[in-house]
Order: C-alpha cells, then structure tokens, then sequence
C-alpha cells in the first residue's frame, strides 16, 4: 500500500537509495528518509498549525530521533519535539530541537526527573498525584516553574493495549487544584490519546470519543473560573486535519507520521504531504525458490489488516513495474531476521541486490539503522550521518 504511494508520489527517494546501496554508502537495514520531503511536509503542516491557531510539536520516535530528520523538521519551521520517552527527549534536543512535550506517553521514571526538569520542557504530563510530585520538587530544585498537563480518561475512551493511566476525568477541578498547589508547578491543562484516529469503516480519520472527555474537561475546568485551559490531541495529524482539532476545542498538535506521509490516511488518498521514507535492505541468498533479504526493521506498524506487500528489487537504479515482487515477512512474534522475496517476474532477484519496502515505520522498536538523504529536489543528492534506532551516530562500517 504504502509502497505504491511511494513509486508513485516520490520514486527518486526509491531509485537514490538503490544507487546509493551499490555504491556502498548506505548499509542494508537501513530506513532512508528523504530530507528535502520532510522540511516541506513540515512546512505545510506547520502552516495549518498556525491558520488553526495550534502549537506544534513534532513526534520524531518514528524516524529513530534520527538527528538529520530533526534538523529538517526544524528547517520546515517547527521548533519544538514531543518526546515520547527519556530516550527521546535526549536525542530531540541533541539534534537542536526544543522540548515542548515531555511525559507522554510513557511517564518520567523517578531518578530521571531531574534530567527532564534540566531539558526545561514547556509542558510535562502526568498521570496520577505521585509523578507530579516528582516533576514538582525536580523543576523547583532547577530554579523553573513546570507547566503541567493531566492525562484524563473516562468511561467510553479508547486506548490501545498498554497505553492505559491518568486521572479519572470527572475529578479534572480537583486535580487542577492539586497541581497548583505544587512547589514548583502549575496546571496548565489537558491530554489523550488518541484524538483523532483512522478509521477503515469511513476511510477517513475521525474524533474519539476521548476528544469529547477533554471538551467535558474544559467546560467543568472553565466553570470553576479557570481559563486559558491548554488541550493537548495527539493523533494522526495531518495538515488537513488540524481545523477539525481547533473546531473540537484543541490547542496543541503533534504530528508524526504526517511528516513523513505515513499515516493511514496517506495510504489511501493524496494529502498535501508527500512520502519521505523507505526500507533499504539486500538480497542475502536464495533458498528453494525463494530471495532472502535482510531483517532487523520489519516492523511494520499495524494500522491495517494483514496485506499482500510487495518490495522493489534491483541492482540498479528503477522502481517501474518490472521490479516488482511479492515478498513475506515474520509475524510480530517472530525475529524479523529476513524477508522472503517471491523470485516469479521478468528478473528473478540476485544476491546483493538492492530491496526497498514501503510500509509505516516505528524505527524506535527496531535494529534497524536510519540515515537522510539530502538534495533530492535539486537533483544534487548526499547521505546523511548514519544513526542507529535510538538517534545516535555510528560508525558504519567500521
């Protein structure tokens, strides 16, 4: 799916890193990210965000942190990350950008709180009295006053399986209260996710029913004589989605896979940003009649059913038709040490072909290595530092 988006919409970041592989500058199991892509997704994204009246926050897990990803993201005009984890937030703000979310949607551990409170994050979010403690004494210790947000959740929310907490949304007034009265820290508003989420009955993203608990939220917040009340939605934002987000009482966004155009939506319709990423591996050796390729980064995030995926294979640079083969991957249960290329077609695979996948990433949760590709739109293309999963240059391949 994502794959014909792809040779359709941006076959030069496919046919570059084919030429680039052969060439020896870009290792097998490699996400390859098209640079110059990135800055204009983030650029038009960022453009809806401030015609909407949102701040912005940019989510880079996706991408591995990678530091060249977030140098684009900054060139497009977003200026702050939303770190997902420590780990994160580490490596967003190495890269130059600022934090202006930290906390969701895995909390602050105990012994790291001061860590955070020294990245000095516009917001930090919460999900019960004891990590606002924490975040409290480790920002008053810094000298800093915390902006606080509470994850809320109520009857009928939706959340995926291990992303659960917060505090219950009917006890909002109460835990503003209590924030406030932190050394430290502040309420500062609210948070969920998701806020918006695709949806393969309407082909389209739609509300949650967590977006109408923030607005519930709001409404008890602003009759206990609070304004000024941040609402934070998260979830599959794209530029065409943020006015819906204002429209429903939001005041902050945090695009991800819409700077790379790889949210659900973008499988199925053009959106104004275009796809900016590829799986780069090599065909390591055939056995009964079948080509493996190299593993370590097929995790492909499961936001549709199960699909027939095909891969481009070649030696030199191409992404037309005749490159296609069907290819087959390791359940999630299983060690994605190889892909399984189909070898039918007007060229069987060869070893030490190149092997490019489309499909919507989590680098984070891989082995994968992630490198840029800048200068593709001005036809004058260079690799970028190679990083790992966790947004750290390495030395490749020595």
């Amino acid at each position: 799916m994502f794959l014909d988006v792809l040779r359709r919409r941006n076959p030069a970041l496919i046919e570059q890193a084919i030429a680039f592989h052969q060439a020896g500058q870009i290792p097998a199991n490699s996400y390859v990210i098209d640079l110059d892509a990135v800055a204009e997704n983030a650029s038009i994204i960022k453009a809806a965000a401030d015609r909407a009246g949102l701040k912005i926050f940019a989510m880079t897990k996706q991408m591995g942190r990678n530091g060249d990803f977030c140098r684009s993201v900054l060139a497009g005009g977003i200026t702050h990350a939303v770190a997902v984890d420590m780990e994160c937030a580490r490596a967003c703000v190495r890269a130059g950008l600022s934090l202006g979310h930290l906390g969701h949607l895995v909390q602050v551990p105990r012994a790291e709180a001061a860590a955070g409170a020294a990245m000095r994050p516009d917001y930090w979010t919460v999900f019960n009295r004891e990590k606002a403690a924490e975040a409290a004494a480790a920002n008053q210790a810094a000298g800093r006053e915390q902006a606080l947000l509470a994850r809320l959740f109520a009857p009928g929310d939706r959340f995926y399986n291990g992303h659960e907490g917060g505090f219950p949304a009917e006890t909002v007034v109460d835990v503003a209260n209590a924030l406030d009265a932190l050394p430290g820290a502040r309420f500062a508003g609210i948070t969920t996710f998701p806020a918006l989420l695709f949806s393969p009955e309407l082909g389209d993203a739609d509300t949650t029913h967590n977006l109408g608990t923030l607005a519930r939220a709001v409404e008890a917040l602003a009759k206990s004589g609070r304004r000024d009340i941040e609402v934070n939605a998260p979830g599959t934002n794209s530029a065409i989605f943020l006015q819906r987000l204002a429209d429903h009482g939001a005041t902050q966004c945090e695009p991800g896979h819409g700077l790379t155009g790889t949210t659900p939506l973008h499988a199925l319709h053009d959106l104004p940003e275009r796809p900016a990423v590829a799986y780069l591996s090599e065909v390591s050796h055939i056995h009964a009649g079948r080509a493996y390729c190299f593993g370590g980064g097929l995790y492909v995030d499961p936001v549709f059913p199960d699909y027939a995926m095909n891969v481009v294979v070649a030696r030199e640079p191409a992404s037309g038709p005749e490159t296609l083969h069907g290819v087959e991957i390791p359940p999630p249960s299983a060690i994605d040490y190889y892909g399984m290329i189909d070898v039918e077609g007007p060229r069987a695979p060869q070893i030490g072909d190149s092997v490019v996948f489309g499909f919507r990433p989590q680098a984070f949760v891989t082995r994968a290595y992630v490198v840029g590709i800048a200068g593709l739109s001005s036809g004058n293309p260079s690799v970028g530092t190679i990083h790992d999963a966790f947004g750290r240059p390495i030395d490749w391949p020595g």
